[in-house]
């Protein structure tokens, strides 16, 4: 029963940062970062 209520809670918090991370996904602010976080990596590796 203990590893049932486990995987919920579990499951509960991953939904809330999907959620959390779609509504800020969803800024065009937010967007601009991130692509700007992903173009230093993809730097990073190319050298």
């Amino acid at each position: 029963m203990g590893g049932f209520v486990k995987t919920l809670v579990k499951g509960a918090v991953v939904a809330k940062l999907v959620q959390v991370a779609q509504r800020e996904l969803s800024k065009p602010e937010n967007q601009q970062k991130i692509k700007q976080a992903f173009q230093k990596v993809q730097q990073r590796r190319a050298h």
